[in-house]
C-alpha cells in the first residue's frame, strides 16, 4: 500500500505579531501559531526568554524570507533592575553569585548611563544562545562547564531611567540595535554601582518596523482557533518587513520573468537604476528582492505565492 503523504499546511503568508506572555518560550509560541495558522512554515526574527513578555514578530510562509530584516531592525525594551545581587543567568531564574548591602542613589545611576549609550563593549551572558565552537552557551554552562564569551560592540540608542520603584528597584527603556542583551545591561551596571544587578522584569515593546499597536496577545489567537478568516486578518502583509528597501513597481509580465529567475529592465521616468538591494512589487504584491544594476532588476529571493 502507498504510503499516505503528510499535509504540509496552508500557504498563507505574512507577520503575526505576537504579544508573548511570560512563562513561554518563544520556540513553543512559533509552534502554537503555525498550529493554529495551519501554516506550512513559520519562524520568528528574535528570541525572548520565557521571563520575557512583549513583541515576538512570528513570520509565516513565504514572509519567513523576510526575517533576516526584521532582526536587523531596532529594537525597545522596557525593563526593572533589582539590585543588590548578582545572578548566573542574570535575571530572576538563576541562583545568586553575588550580593550587596549597597544601593546606589538616582545621581549614581544617571551618571553612569551615557557609558551604556552608543557603541558598547558587551559580553553576552554564560546563559544565552550565542554559539561556542558550534555549541550554544546555555548547554555548556547547564552542563557546569567554564564559559568564556569574547565581548562584542552593540549599539545602544537611547537609555532613559522610567521610575525608581524603590531602593531596590528602577525601571529604564532602552532603544538598541542587533545583538544586545538587556541582562548583560543589568549585570554590567550593577557591577559598576558596587552594588550588583539582575534582570527582575523585561518586556519588548518594538521590533522596527512594528509598533505597540501591531500587538495582539496569544490568547486573543487562540480564541479564533475556529475562525482561519478572523486569524488571516491578524497577520501583517510579507512586504511591511521591507519598508526601509528601495521599491520598483513592474507589471504581471515582468512579475512572471523575475519569478522565473530572470532580470528583468525597470521601465519609467523615475526607474532605479542603481541599489544594491531592493524589492519588486506588481500592483500590492511583493515579488522579490533583489538589486538594480543598469537600470535592470536582478532576482535574489523571489516570493512565489501571494502574501497576506
Amino acid at each position: 500500500m502507498a504510503r499516505q503523504r503528510k499535509k504540509k499546511g496552508r500557504s498563507i503568508s505574512g507577520w503575526v505579531i505576537l504579544d508573548k506572555p511570560v512563562g513561554i518560550g518563544s520556540t513553543q509560541c512559533v509552534s502554537k501559531i503555525k498550529w493554529l495558522y495551519k501554516a506550512a512554515k513559520a519562524g520568528h526574527a528574535g528570541t525572548l526568554d520565557p521571563l520575557a513578555s512583549g513583541m515576538l514578530p512570528i513570520a509565516l510562509g513565504e514572509a519567513t524570507k523576510t526575517v533576516p530584516y526584521v532582526m536587523d531592525g531596532a529594537k525597545t525594551y522596557r525593563f526593572a533592575i533589582k539590585w543588590g545581587a548578582q545572578t548566573n543567568t542574570d535575571d530572576l531564574e538563576g541562583e545568586f553569585i553575588q550580593t550587596s548591602a549597597e544601593r546606589p542613589d538616582e545621581a549614581e545611576i544617571r551618571a553612569l548611563m551615557p557609558k551604556y549609550t552608543g557603541e558598547v563593549e558587551q559580553i553576552p551572558p554564560a546563559f544565552s544562545a550565542v554559539k561556542i565552537d558550534g555549541e550554544r552557551a546555555y548547554k555548556l554552562a547547564r552542563a557546569g562547564e567554564d564559559v568564556v564569551i569574547e565581548p562584542r560592540t552593540v549599539i545602544i540608542h537611547s537609555f532613559k531611567l522610567i521610575e525608581i520603584r524603590d531602593e531596590d528597584t528602577c525601571i529604564f527603556e532602552i532603544e538598541c540595535g542587533k545583538g544586545t542583551y538587556v541582562r548583560a545591561l543589568a549585570r554590567d551596571m550593577g557591577i559598576d554601582l558596587g552594588c550588583f544587578g539582575h534582570i527582575c522584569e523585561l518586556r519588548r515593546t518594538a521590533v522596527e518596523p512594528f509598533d505597540e499597536d501591531d500587538l495582539i496577545p496569544l490568547d486573543e489567537l487562540i480564541a479564533m482557533e475556529d475562525d482561519l478568516d478572523a486569524l488571516d486578518s491578524e497577520a501583517l502583509a510579507t512586504g511591511i518587513a521591507l519598508e526601509e528597501l528601495p521599491q520598483t513597481l513592474i507589471d504581471k509580465q515582468q512579475a512572471i520573468r523575475i519569478r522565473s529567475g530572470n532580470p528583468v529592465l525597470l521601465r519609467g521616468r523615475d526607474a532605479i537604476t542603481f541599489a544594491e538591494e531592493a524589492c519588486a512589487i506588481s500592483g500590492t504584491e511583493l515579488i522579490a528582492i533583489g538589486n538594480v544594476d543598469k537600470g535592470s532588476f536582478y532576482p535574489k529571493r523571489v516570493f512565489k505565492v501571494s502574501q497576506a
